[in-house]
């Protein structure tokens, strides 16, 4: 990605995380980054292009975040391997309230979904022979990090910073394998 295409996309998300919210506009987004609109639109023609790219670079970053934490070849991780990268990046990682606006938007636009799907559904997909303990075990996990990755990013019930390592320790013991009975 250029210089040029990163510092757009991160102006964006930095839309969003002005105080009281701010929305992602091919406007807004040119002036924050000190661009002309048709300076902005060589890069991301339309509002849908920007959004589509902001979107797979946050999805981007959560993937290399998910890399470095898995700390192996994705291709040769087991699926608590894969699930405890996912999980220690959503407890251990900081995220905030544009990350959490670009994860919901997707819910509105499928196109957005996409992205997200391309990107973390091998992460999160789960063997068809793998028993059912251990898949519900696995989709716990995932889903223990999912709550406290949308209290965190929105600030709503936060969860205090004192239990983030007890919760870690919750997860590891869903994330335990061999131990269906």
């Amino acid at each position: 990605m250029t210089n040029a295409r990163c510092r757009i996309l991160d102006g964006a998300l930095e839309l969003l995380r002005a105080e009281g919210g701010g929305s992602i506009t091919l406007d807004a987004t040119a002036k924050q980054v000190g661009l002309t609109k048709p300076g902005l639109m060589y890069h991301f023609p339309t509002k849908e292009a920007l959004m589509l790219g902001v979107v797979d670079h946050v999805a981007e970053r959560w993937e290399a975040l998910l890399q470095e934490h898995l700390g192996q070849p994705f291709e040769t991780a087991s699926p608590y391997q894969r699930i405890r990268a996912y999980v220690e990046v959503a407890l251990t990682e900081r995220f905030d309230r544009a990350d959490f606006s670009i994860f919901s938007d997707a819910l509105y636009r499928g196109a957005l979904t996409d992205t997200w799907t391309r990107r973390l559904g091998p992460w999160l997909a789960l063997p068809d022979d793998l028993p059912a303990a251990d898949r519900g075990r696995l989709t716990a996990a995932r889903l223990l990090a999912d709550g406290y990755w949308t209290v965190a990013t929105t600030g709503v019930f936060p969860v205090e910073e004192r239990d983030r390592a007890e919760l870690m320790a919750v997860a590891d013991e869903l994330l335990k394998e061999g131990i269906t009975p």
